[in-house]
């Protein structure tokens, strides 16, 4: 099985990787590109693989980093992702782990630094936190080696079952309306390539070139798309990037208000 590790950048994903491989390691470079590409076989385990992914905030296809990643993710089809959370900083490190769970690929997430957070009188529902992102979440510290048997064996189990981010419908209004109108449109062509619906469609409303070439849309659905998409920036008056990151931030604050505390 081959696992992705995807993360932020400074997330403690290099040092987390060393954990999960030990010495077991090869480095080379992502076909037709310079980016580096890591990857080990998992401690542990038989016929388990994990690479490295470059750190990235968001897959959108702007800049290399962000494009190797997608396409690993998208071309390859790993058979599970070890998200890497920083348990200091969810609220930024969330708009990835959104983005990812779209994907159908079991997936699992690594909550780093949980010490850190500890030291400093904090405290993560980690329970109330999977529930609201529909995916297993595992405590670790990898600088100290904690949690991290633990994580290899849910992100295992959840790979060998193949048990998929549990579905979440976190958008209302305008967007809700345009999502779902673009996912009706794209189903038959999203589920040709493997691929989560709404994660297509969320691609195609941010104009993301290589999906809407995977799909093969023809000229009248494109037209559709489009027709909904200005519905939806003419009632919100923001444009279509805009309004997909509003979306996701307003319900990231939402989760992080309910997981999130501090010691008293």
């Amino acid at each position: 099985m081959v696992f992705a590790l995807a993360g932020n950048q400074n997330c403690g994903k290099t040092t987390l990787f060393n954990q999960l491989t030990g010495s077991n390691q090869h480095v080379g470079n992502f076909p037709g590109v310079t980016v580096e590409e890591k990857s080990g076989e998992i401690r542990g385990q038989k016929n388990c693989t994990v690479v490295d992914l470059p750190g990235i905030y968001s897959i959108r296809p702007y800049t290399g980093e962000e494009i190797v990643t997608r396409d690993f993710l998208i071309k390859q089809k790993p058979d599970g992702i070890i998200n890497i959370v920083d348990a200091t900083n969810i609220e930024r490190n969330l708009y990835l782990t959104l983005q990812m769970a779209e994907m159908k690929i079991p997936m699992v997430l690594a909550l780093n630094m949980m010490d850190e957070v500890k030291n400093n009188g904090g405290t993560i529902d980690i329970k109330g936190l999977s529930d609201r992102l529909g995916i297993p979440v595992v405590p670790i510290s990898a600088a100290k080696n904690e949690g991290v048997d633990e994580l290899i064996e849910t992100a295992v189990e959840t790979a060998k079952k193949k048990i998929l981010p549990q579905k979440i419908d976190y958008c209302n209004g305008a967007v809700h309306r345009c999502i779902h109108a673009v996912c009706h449109i794209i189903e038959d062509h999203a589920d040709r390539v493997g691929l989560g619906r709404r994660f297509c469609a969320t691609k195609l409303i941010e104009a993301d070139p290589a999906i809407t070439e995977m799909l093969e849309l023809n000229t009248n659905e494109m037209d559709m798309i489009e027709h909904s998409i200005t519905e939806m920036e003419t009632e919100l008056k923001m444009d279509r990037n805009a309004a997909i990151a509003d979306m996701r931030y307003t319900f990231i604050e939402g989760v992080v208000a309910s997981s999130v505390g501090k010691c008293h």
